[in-house]
């Protein structure tokens, strides 16, 4: 569309260019839940429950190096057995449907970000538009690192650990599947936005309300906060599984100094 054409577009012209954007939006997002829905029982033996059984790879890998170094505490070695259970009579359908909707989401995530650009791209610059795509790559990568990070480090490590939790040897240990699919997901989400920090730092920077004097000034008072939320994330307690979970958060911190304005 030329620029005479799009300067000429009314309120509703641009109105109804949102709509059928949202429409290729939400189409695609309901093919995609479908595909998942269709294979949701494949996913969740092979994958959303694979951290509950010991033949999960991180297990295997902590077993055999800790064979060699014992370093690692006692939760995380051993066999280890998580017995889901469903308490709800709906519970089950509706995870299916939600869990597809979710997956859906996050697999479908760089579509509808590129959708949304391509709505509010012509009232760009061409810099602010070459801009906007680095940022649209990186801030995938980004994201879609720290969804797996939190899939195969930080969720199977809080797993071992809450679900072999004994307040007493009266109460037997069973998970609920909606418990369990709520840390699954939580903890999977929170990391893929947290792994977001350089990305912002970087719009920040670019907006100059963020400099990496404040990076400086603030890194000591920043590695107490990474360290508390660390915590607040793995609440096991234990130095190796909270510096599993600090060691990438302030690695991002140190990252996100350095892609900032001096």
């Amino acid at each position: 569309m030329s620029e005479i054409a799009e300067s000429e577009m009314t309120f509703w012209d641009h109105l109804d260019d949102l709509r059928k954007i949202l429409f290729r939006i939400a189409a695609f997002i309901a093919i995609l839940a479908l595909g998942f829905f269709s294979y949701m029982k494949e996913i969740f033996d092979n994958v959303i429950l694979a951290p509950s059984r010991d033949n999960f790879f991180l297990y295997e890998w902590m077993n055999r190096l800790s064979a060699k170094y014992p370093i690692f505490p006692d939760f995380c070695i051993g066999k280890f057995q998580v017995k889901i259970i469903n308490i709800n009579l709906s519970s089950q359908f509706f995870i299916h449907m939600s869990t597809s909707l979710w997956l859906a989401l996050v697999a479908g995530f760089p579509f509808i970000i590129y959708q949304l650009f391509v709505f509010v791209k012509p009232a760009l610059y061409s810099h602010e538009r070459r801009n906007t795509g680095v940022a649209f790559f990186f801030g995938n990568i980004l994201f879609y690192m720290g969804v797996t990070v939190g899939y195969l480090m930080v969720f199977p490590l809080t797993l071992r650990f809450l679900a072999g939790y004994n307040l007493s040897s009266y109460i037997e240990n069973s998970v609920s599947l909606d418990s369990y699919m709520d840390s699954f997901l939580m903890l999977c989400f929170i990391m893929g936005l947290v792994f977001e920090l350089p990305l912002l730092s970087m719009i920040l920077s670019k907006l100059g309300i963020l400099k990496r004097a404040f990076f400086t000034k603030f890194r000591k008072h920043a590695v107490i906060i990474l360290l508390i939320l660390s915590a607040v994330i793995t609440p096991s307690g234990d130095p190796f599984t909270l510096m599993v979970v600090f060691l990438p958060i302030y690695m991002l911190w140190e990252i996100s100094a350095l892609v900032v304005k001096k």
